[in-house]
Protein backbone atom coordinates (compact mmCIF):
# COMPACT_ATOMS: atom_id res chain seq x y z
CA UNK A 1 0.00 0.00 0.00
CA UNK A 2 2.77 2.44 1.06
CA UNK A 3 4.23 1.24 -2.19
CA UNK A 4 1.44 2.15 -4.21
CA UNK A 5 1.04 5.78 -2.30
CA UNK A 6 4.68 6.56 -3.68
CA UNK A 7 3.98 5.64 -7.02
CA UNK A 8 0.96 7.76 -7.31
CA UNK A 9 2.87 10.45 -5.79
CA UNK A 10 5.15 10.33 -8.39
CA UNK A 11 2.67 10.31 -10.83
CA UNK A 12 0.86 13.21 -9.55
CA UNK A 13 4.15 15.31 -8.63
CA UNK A 14 6.87 13.67 -10.95
CA UNK A 15 5.35 14.11 -14.12
CA UNK A 16 3.75 17.84 -13.93
CA UNK A 17 7.28 18.76 -13.08
CA UNK A 18 8.96 16.85 -16.17
CA UNK A 19 6.92 18.34 -18.52
CA UNK A 20 7.33 21.62 -17.04
CA UNK A 21 11.08 21.32 -17.65
CA UNK A 22 10.89 21.07 -21.39
CA UNK A 23 10.69 23.42 -24.08
CA UNK A 24 8.03 25.98 -24.64
CA UNK A 25 7.43 24.68 -28.28
CA UNK A 26 4.72 24.81 -30.37
CA UNK A 27 5.59 21.48 -32.51
CA UNK A 28 3.77 21.30 -35.74
CA UNK A 29 2.58 17.67 -36.82
CA UNK A 30 5.65 15.20 -38.07
CA UNK A 31 5.46 16.51 -41.40
CA UNK A 32 9.26 16.89 -43.32
CA UNK A 33 9.50 20.24 -43.91
CA UNK A 34 11.48 21.54 -46.99
CA UNK A 35 10.25 25.31 -48.60
CA UNK A 36 9.66 28.10 -46.43
CA UNK A 37 8.02 31.08 -47.64
CA UNK A 38 8.21 34.73 -45.84
CA UNK A 39 7.63 38.10 -46.18
CA UNK A 40 6.50 41.65 -44.60
CA UNK A 41 5.00 44.83 -45.33
CA UNK A 42 1.20 44.34 -46.84
CA UNK A 43 -0.90 46.95 -46.93
CA UNK A 44 -4.24 44.84 -46.89
CA UNK A 45 -6.05 47.91 -48.85
CA UNK A 46 -3.20 47.66 -51.97
CA UNK A 47 -3.37 45.26 -54.97
CA UNK A 48 -1.01 42.08 -53.65
CA UNK A 49 0.14 40.41 -57.03
CA UNK A 50 2.77 38.42 -55.09
CA UNK A 51 -0.05 35.41 -53.41
CA UNK A 52 -0.15 33.85 -56.92
CA UNK A 53 3.52 33.24 -57.05
CA UNK A 54 4.00 31.90 -53.57
CA UNK A 55 1.21 29.72 -53.88
CA UNK A 56 2.66 28.69 -56.92
CA UNK A 57 6.33 28.06 -54.75
CA UNK A 58 3.89 25.39 -52.29
CA UNK A 59 5.43 26.00 -49.89
CA UNK A 60 4.93 23.48 -46.14
CA UNK A 61 5.21 27.10 -44.25
CA UNK A 62 4.60 30.97 -44.15
CA UNK A 63 6.11 33.43 -41.58
CA UNK A 64 4.89 36.69 -41.92
CA UNK A 65 7.64 39.23 -40.70
CA UNK A 66 5.28 42.54 -39.76
CA UNK A 67 3.61 45.04 -41.13
CA UNK A 68 1.39 42.30 -42.27
CA UNK A 69 -1.56 44.70 -41.93
CA UNK A 70 -0.92 48.72 -42.11
CA UNK A 71 -3.35 49.12 -38.43
CA UNK A 72 -1.90 52.14 -37.63
CA UNK A 73 -4.30 52.69 -35.11
CA UNK A 74 -4.85 52.90 -30.92
CA UNK A 75 -9.11 51.76 -31.98
CA UNK A 76 -8.64 47.85 -31.75
CA UNK A 77 -12.06 47.62 -34.13
CA UNK A 78 -10.15 49.30 -36.78
CA UNK A 79 -7.61 46.69 -36.67
CA UNK A 80 -10.07 43.62 -36.11
CA UNK A 81 -11.74 45.11 -39.60
CA UNK A 82 -7.79 45.53 -40.99
CA UNK A 83 -7.20 42.19 -40.35
CA UNK A 84 -10.59 41.11 -41.72
CA UNK A 85 -10.10 42.58 -44.98
CA UNK A 86 -6.36 40.74 -45.09
CA UNK A 87 -8.49 37.62 -44.53
CA UNK A 88 -10.60 37.95 -47.19
CA UNK A 89 -7.87 38.24 -49.65
CA UNK A 90 -8.65 35.25 -52.05
CA UNK A 91 -5.33 34.41 -53.64
CA UNK A 92 -4.54 34.74 -49.11
CA UNK A 93 -6.96 32.13 -48.16
CA UNK A 94 -5.47 29.79 -51.08
CA UNK A 95 -2.05 29.99 -49.35
CA UNK A 96 -3.70 29.47 -45.83
CA UNK A 97 -5.36 26.51 -47.35
CA UNK A 98 -2.30 24.62 -48.65
CA UNK A 99 0.58 26.10 -46.24
CA UNK A 100 0.86 26.15 -42.74
CA UNK A 101 0.82 29.79 -41.16
CA UNK A 102 3.07 31.21 -38.80
CA UNK A 103 4.08 35.14 -37.86
CA UNK A 104 5.34 38.05 -35.73
CA UNK A 105 4.48 41.43 -35.85
CA UNK A 106 6.23 45.06 -36.75
CA UNK A 107 4.74 48.40 -35.76
CA UNK A 108 2.20 48.56 -38.36
CA UNK A 109 0.33 45.98 -37.47
CA UNK A 110 1.35 46.35 -33.28
CA UNK A 111 -1.16 49.90 -33.67
CA UNK A 112 1.48 52.97 -33.97
CA UNK A 113 4.22 53.56 -36.53
CA UNK A 114 7.67 52.90 -34.71
CA UNK A 115 6.38 52.16 -31.12
CA UNK A 116 7.39 50.62 -28.33
CA UNK A 117 6.61 49.36 -24.49
CA UNK A 118 4.51 52.27 -24.08
CA UNK A 119 1.71 51.72 -26.41
CA UNK A 120 -1.57 51.34 -24.26
CA UNK A 121 -2.90 48.74 -26.37
CA UNK A 122 -0.53 46.57 -26.79
CA UNK A 123 -2.18 43.69 -24.81
CA UNK A 124 -5.43 43.70 -26.88
CA UNK A 125 -3.74 44.10 -30.07
CA UNK A 126 -1.56 41.09 -29.46
CA UNK A 127 -4.90 39.19 -29.55
CA UNK A 128 -6.00 40.44 -32.49
CA UNK A 129 -2.75 39.21 -34.08
CA UNK A 130 -3.22 36.03 -32.75
CA UNK A 131 -6.90 35.71 -34.10
CA UNK A 132 -5.75 36.71 -37.38
CA UNK A 133 -2.48 33.63 -37.57
CA UNK A 134 -5.45 31.52 -35.80
CA UNK A 135 -3.24 30.66 -32.88
CA UNK A 136 -5.06 28.34 -30.30
CA UNK A 137 -7.04 30.16 -27.32
CA UNK A 138 -4.54 27.72 -25.04
CA UNK A 139 -1.54 28.13 -27.09
CA UNK A 140 1.52 29.90 -24.64
CA UNK A 141 1.64 33.06 -26.85
CA UNK A 142 -2.18 33.75 -25.84
CA UNK A 143 -0.87 34.02 -22.05
CA UNK A 144 2.44 36.12 -22.42
CA UNK A 145 3.16 39.37 -22.37
CA UNK A 146 4.59 39.42 -26.02
CA UNK A 147 4.03 37.55 -28.84
CA UNK A 148 7.22 36.02 -29.21
CA UNK A 149 6.97 32.26 -29.97
CA UNK A 150 8.31 29.26 -31.27
CA UNK A 151 7.73 26.52 -33.54
CA UNK A 152 9.11 22.98 -34.30
CA UNK A 153 8.05 21.42 -37.59
CA UNK A 154 9.86 18.19 -39.27
CA UNK A 155 9.62 14.67 -38.51
CA UNK A 156 12.76 12.12 -37.26
CA UNK A 157 16.14 14.27 -36.76
CA UNK A 158 15.20 16.46 -40.37
CA UNK A 159 13.92 19.25 -37.99
CA UNK A 160 13.52 23.14 -38.03
CA UNK A 161 12.78 25.83 -35.35
CA UNK A 162 11.43 28.84 -36.16
CA UNK A 163 11.88 31.52 -33.20
CA UNK A 164 9.62 34.61 -33.36
CA UNK A 165 10.78 37.60 -31.83
CA UNK A 166 8.63 40.07 -30.37
CA UNK A 167 10.73 43.48 -30.79
CA UNK A 168 8.09 45.77 -29.70
CA UNK A 169 6.12 44.86 -26.26
CA UNK A 170 9.26 45.58 -24.12
CA UNK A 171 10.99 48.51 -26.64
CA UNK A 172 12.26 51.04 -24.52
CA UNK A 173 12.09 54.54 -26.58
CA UNK A 174 14.23 55.66 -29.40
CA UNK A 175 15.21 59.66 -29.74
CA UNK A 176 15.34 60.52 -33.23
CA UNK A 177 17.27 64.00 -34.50
CA UNK A 178 17.67 65.31 -37.99
CA UNK A 179 15.42 61.82 -39.36
CA UNK A 180 18.08 59.46 -37.78
CA UNK A 181 17.34 57.16 -34.95
CA UNK A 182 19.86 57.67 -31.81
CA UNK A 183 21.24 55.15 -30.02
CA UNK A 184 19.64 53.83 -26.56
CA UNK A 185 23.48 52.67 -25.15
CA UNK A 186 21.29 51.35 -22.05
CA UNK A 187 17.63 50.13 -23.55
CA UNK A 188 16.19 47.10 -23.80
CA UNK A 189 14.08 45.00 -27.41
CA UNK A 190 12.94 41.79 -25.94
CA UNK A 191 12.68 42.65 -22.09
CA UNK A 192 14.29 39.77 -19.55
CA UNK A 193 11.32 37.53 -20.15
CA UNK A 194 11.73 37.10 -23.11
CA UNK A 195 15.40 36.90 -22.67
CA UNK A 196 15.20 33.91 -20.65
CA UNK A 197 12.59 32.24 -22.82
CA UNK A 198 15.03 32.71 -26.07
CA UNK A 199 18.28 31.21 -24.05
CA UNK A 200 15.64 28.08 -23.02
CA UNK A 201 14.69 28.29 -26.95
CA UNK A 202 18.19 27.91 -28.41
CA UNK A 203 20.15 25.91 -26.27
CA UNK A 204 17.62 22.89 -26.06
CA UNK A 205 16.58 23.23 -29.88
CA UNK A 206 17.06 19.68 -31.31
CA UNK A 207 16.63 21.28 -34.68
CA UNK A 208 19.18 21.25 -37.37
CA UNK A 209 18.08 24.63 -38.79
CA UNK A 210 17.54 27.24 -36.64
CA UNK A 211 15.75 30.34 -38.39
CA UNK A 212 15.19 33.31 -35.91
CA UNK A 213 13.19 36.31 -36.90
CA UNK A 214 12.38 39.69 -35.95
CA UNK A 215 10.32 43.01 -37.58
CA UNK A 216 13.29 44.94 -37.49
CA UNK A 217 17.03 44.28 -39.07
CA UNK A 218 19.85 42.33 -36.93
CA UNK A 219 23.06 42.97 -38.92
CA UNK A 220 22.88 46.35 -40.31
CA UNK A 221 24.77 49.26 -38.21
CA UNK A 222 24.75 52.07 -40.98
CA UNK A 223 21.40 53.51 -42.01
CA UNK A 224 19.07 55.80 -39.94
CA UNK A 225 16.21 53.55 -39.27
CA UNK A 226 14.93 51.07 -36.49
CA UNK A 227 17.42 48.15 -36.64
CA UNK A 228 18.63 46.21 -33.49
CA UNK A 229 21.94 48.74 -33.87
CA UNK A 230 19.55 51.14 -32.21
CA UNK A 231 20.38 48.96 -29.21
CA UNK A 232 23.89 48.31 -29.60
CA UNK A 233 23.78 46.36 -26.22
CA UNK A 234 20.75 44.07 -27.29
CA UNK A 235 22.30 43.36 -30.71
CA UNK A 236 25.79 41.79 -28.87
CA UNK A 237 24.15 40.22 -26.56
CA UNK A 238 21.49 38.40 -28.88
CA UNK A 239 25.27 37.84 -31.05
CA UNK A 240 26.60 36.45 -28.49
CA UNK A 241 23.72 34.35 -26.72
CA UNK A 242 22.83 32.80 -30.68
CA UNK A 243 26.84 31.71 -30.85
CA UNK A 244 26.78 30.19 -27.06
CA UNK A 245 24.30 28.22 -27.55
CA UNK A 246 25.92 25.96 -29.96
CA UNK A 247 22.76 25.65 -31.75
CA UNK A 248 22.37 24.27 -35.17
CA UNK A 249 23.24 26.57 -38.06
CA UNK A 250 21.32 29.77 -37.27
CA UNK A 251 20.41 32.09 -39.84
CA UNK A 252 17.94 35.47 -39.42
CA UNK A 253 15.15 36.86 -40.96
CA UNK A 254 14.19 40.09 -41.04
CA UNK A 255 11.43 42.63 -42.76
CA UNK A 256 10.42 46.41 -42.37
CA UNK A 257 12.79 47.88 -44.88
CA UNK A 258 10.60 47.88 -47.90
CA UNK A 259 13.93 46.38 -49.93
CA UNK A 260 15.32 42.80 -49.94
CA UNK A 261 18.83 42.19 -49.13
CA UNK A 262 21.31 39.25 -48.20
CA UNK A 263 23.76 39.77 -45.29
CA UNK A 264 26.63 38.04 -43.63
CA UNK A 265 28.49 39.10 -41.01
CA UNK A 266 31.78 37.01 -39.54
CA UNK A 267 33.61 37.67 -36.54
CA UNK A 268 35.58 35.54 -33.35
CA UNK A 269 31.68 34.35 -32.36
CA UNK A 270 30.93 33.21 -35.93
CA UNK A 271 33.78 32.20 -37.95
CA UNK A 272 32.40 30.35 -41.02
CA UNK A 273 29.98 33.31 -40.56
CA UNK A 274 25.98 34.47 -39.73
CA UNK A 275 23.56 35.03 -42.48
CA UNK A 276 20.49 37.41 -42.74
CA UNK A 277 17.84 37.30 -44.96
CA UNK A 278 15.94 40.44 -45.49
CA UNK A 279 12.58 40.07 -46.82
CA UNK A 280 10.58 43.52 -47.51
CA UNK A 281 7.80 44.63 -49.65
CA UNK A 282 4.76 42.44 -50.29
CA UNK A 283 2.85 45.14 -51.65
CA UNK A 284 5.11 48.54 -51.96
CA UNK A 285 8.58 48.89 -51.68
CA UNK A 286 11.29 52.11 -52.23
CA UNK A 287 9.93 54.56 -54.92
CA UNK A 288 13.56 54.12 -56.79
CA UNK A 289 17.24 52.46 -55.87
CA UNK A 290 19.20 54.38 -53.87
CA UNK A 291 22.85 53.13 -52.54
CA UNK A 292 22.33 52.55 -48.91
CA UNK A 293 25.80 51.57 -47.20
CA UNK A 294 25.80 48.37 -45.17
CA UNK A 295 29.13 46.76 -44.20
CA UNK A 296 27.50 43.33 -44.49
CA UNK A 297 25.04 42.90 -47.24
CA UNK A 298 26.13 40.41 -50.15
CA UNK A 299 25.44 41.55 -53.56
CA UNK A 300 22.66 44.54 -54.34
CA UNK A 301 19.67 46.12 -52.77
CA UNK A 302 16.87 44.91 -53.97
CA UNK A 303 14.21 47.46 -54.61
CA UNK A 304 11.00 45.56 -56.00
CA UNK A 305 8.31 43.82 -54.75
CA UNK A 306 9.69 40.68 -53.08
CA UNK A 307 9.59 37.54 -50.97
CA UNK A 308 11.96 34.97 -49.43
CA UNK A 309 11.76 31.35 -50.12
CA UNK A 310 14.31 28.72 -48.21
CA UNK A 311 14.61 25.28 -49.92
CA UNK A 312 16.00 22.97 -47.53
CA UNK A 313 18.10 19.98 -48.68
CA UNK A 314 18.52 17.68 -46.20
CA UNK A 315 20.41 15.03 -47.69
CA UNK A 316 23.00 17.47 -48.61
CA UNK A 317 22.33 19.50 -45.44
CA UNK A 318 22.45 23.22 -47.08
CA UNK A 319 19.34 25.45 -47.85
CA UNK A 320 19.06 27.07 -50.64
CA UNK A 321 17.64 30.85 -50.56
CA UNK A 322 15.80 33.06 -53.22
CA UNK A 323 14.69 36.51 -53.12
CA UNK A 324 11.23 36.39 -55.21
CA UNK A 325 9.46 38.77 -57.03
CA UNK A 326 6.08 39.03 -59.57
CA UNK A 327 5.69 36.43 -62.12
CA UNK A 328 8.27 33.68 -60.36
CA UNK A 329 11.39 36.16 -61.10
CA UNK A 330 14.18 35.59 -58.60
CA UNK A 331 16.16 38.28 -58.00
CA UNK A 332 18.90 36.32 -55.47
CA UNK A 333 20.04 33.45 -54.38
CA UNK A 334 22.11 32.36 -51.41
CA UNK A 335 22.97 28.69 -50.44
CA UNK A 336 24.18 28.14 -46.63
CA UNK A 337 25.51 25.44 -46.13
CA UNK A 338 24.36 23.05 -42.12
CA UNK A 339 26.62 23.93 -39.81
CA UNK A 340 25.56 20.94 -37.18
CA UNK A 341 27.68 21.27 -33.46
Amino acid sequence: MKNLQTLTLFLFLGIPLFFACKPSVLTSEEEEITRIAFGSCNRQNRPQPLWQPIVSDNPDLWIWMGDNIYGDSPNMDTLRAKYAMQNQVADYQELKRISKIIGIWDDHDYGINDGGKFFAQKAASQQLMLDFLDVPQDAPERKREGAYAAHLFGKGENLVKVILLDARYHRDSLMRIDRVYQPNVDGQILGEEQWKWLENELNTSPAKVNLIVSGIQFLPTQHAYEKWANFPQERERLLSLIAASGANTPILLSGDRHIAELMKLTDERFPDGIYEITASGLTHTWGSISEEPNRYRIGDLIAKLNYGLAEIDWENEEIAFQIKGEAGASYANLSIPFSIN
